[in-house]
């Protein structure tokens, strides 16, 4: 289904839409803005996964107990010193 209405544009916007659609890369302003919206809405989608798997592992760790903590200092001991070592030669 598709629903007619009524947009306004900044000059810039709708310059750079007519040239968009002036070069061929979409075939009017309105797909052009559909295609906009379209990535919009997938960059949502992947916000919310990354969002869930990011809670989701949040939560797992709270789960930890504490003597199965890592000791960050103990883990990144080797990594610091390899910086250290090039950053001194």
């Amino acid at each position: 289904m598709t629903v007619k209405t009524t947009l306004s544009f900044t000059d810039r916007h709708h310059r750079f839409l007519t040239d968009k659609v002036g070069e061929g890369v979409f075939a009017s302003q309105s797909a052009a803005v559909a295609a906009a919206l379209e990535q919009m809405i997938r960059d949502e989608e992947e916000r919310a996964v990354a969002l869930d798997a990011m809670a989701d592992e949040i939560r797992a760790r709270m789960r930890t107990p504490h003597a199965e903590y890592v000791d960050p200092e103990g883990v990144f001991a080797a990594a610091r010193a390899r910086i250290n070592t090039a950053q001194q030669g």
